[in-house]
């Protein structure tokens, strides 16, 4: 498999919500910002399968706006319940004022 990195969306799309679905080759994406860092992780939440977008970011974490799991964004570990399952992480670049998303192919 090798890594490819797709454009995905310019900085100044997340600069109001700070997160972004992203579908990329059939990946399933939650694009983050906290402050100027960008992530990529898995759109569903481990737990329920319940969409992570509109949960809270802070202190590099999203947290399910449904039962409160709490993710690390940057790499997926989980950080309270009730989920036990870490989400997928994806590299992000960001060059000037794009953001680009690797996924293996």
């Amino acid at each position: 498999m090798t890594l490819k990195y797709y454009v995905v969306a310019a900085c100044t799309e997340l600069a109001v919500t700070n997160q972004m679905y992203i579908d990329l080759n059939g990946e399933e994406i939650l694009l983050c910002r906290e402050d100027e860092n960008y992530f990529a992780v898995s759109y569903y939440c481990s737990h329920e399968k319940f969409t992570l977008e509109g949960g809270t970011i802070a202190a590099g974490c999203i947290t399910c706006p449904y039962h409160g799991a709490e993710f690390r964004l940057s790499d997926g570990k989980v950080t309270a319940p009730p989920a036990f399952e870490p989400l997928n992480t994806y590299p992000v670049r960001v060059e000037d004022d794009t953001i680009a998303i690797g996924i293996n192919e």
